[in-house]
């Protein structure tokens, strides 16, 4: 049997490379391929998939959104989330938000063929560092870090403003008003007890919430 795996993300080198990786078993092939979001939901409303293989961030919808609105149209598309940013970012939420596993693309590529055959065979890839935060999220005894507290629209919205993005950028791509934007960055602050962005910027470094080129 040969699963058709659908490939979205907006870097042709990685969607190349995927093609070229699955091409060699005789169990994968990439059967289609997205470069945002909006065609990746397009794609998957087309007809169905074995495995998602859904970068975090595009253009258009991404990230969270994204992968909530994919469950709604295909609840049991199995979806890895295979992703620039690290698992104290992003991979708590997206499996909470319905993926199935979450592989950095800076760890260990080894671990890629392993992650995608687990998860399109019906199983749930969690890596040792995913699993000691899933460990800690759901520990009645561990503390409630201040980010954990944010919804996942204001956890989005605190990491484009720790990386320096403006409201106004902010605003356009989830296509909402600077008011909104500015009531999310106010509840933001409040909710983590900070009294500024360079605050947030601070915490960001100190919980590992920022990529490496952005610290």
């Amino acid at each position: 049997m040969t699963f058709e795996v659908l490939v979205v993300d907006d870097h042709s080198i990685i969607r190349d490379g995927l093609r070229k990786i699955l091409a060699d078993t005789d169990d994968l092939i990439v059967a289609g391929e997205a470069a945002n979001g909006n065609a990746a939901l397009d794609k998957v409303r087309e007809r169905d998939w074995d495995l998602l293989i859904l970068d975090m961030s595009m253009p258009g919808r991404s990230g969270l959104e994204l992968l909530k609105l994919i469950k709604i149209e295909r609840p049991h598309l199995p979806i890895l989330v295979f992703s620039m940013h690290q698992e104290e970012q992003y991979a708590v939420r997206a499996i909470r938000a319905g993926a199935a596993g979450y592989l950095s693309k800076e760890g260990d590529s080894e671990l890629l063929l392993p992650a995608i055959r687990k998860v399109v065979n019906g199983g749930v890839f969690i890596s040792t560092r995913l699993a000691e935060l899933l460990a800690t999220d759901v520990s009645p005894n561990a503390p409630a870090l201040p980010h954990t507290q944010l919804s996942n629209r204001e956890f989005e919205v605190f990491i484009r403003i720790v990386r320096g993005v403006s409201l106004t950028a902010i605003a356009e791509e989830f296509s909402l008003s600077i008011k909104t934007v500015s009531t999310h960055k106010s509840h933001i602050l409040t909710k983590m007890d900070m009294s500024s962005p360079a605050d947030l910027v601070r915490y960001a470094v100190e919980h590992h919430l920022l990529d490496s080129d952005h610290t």
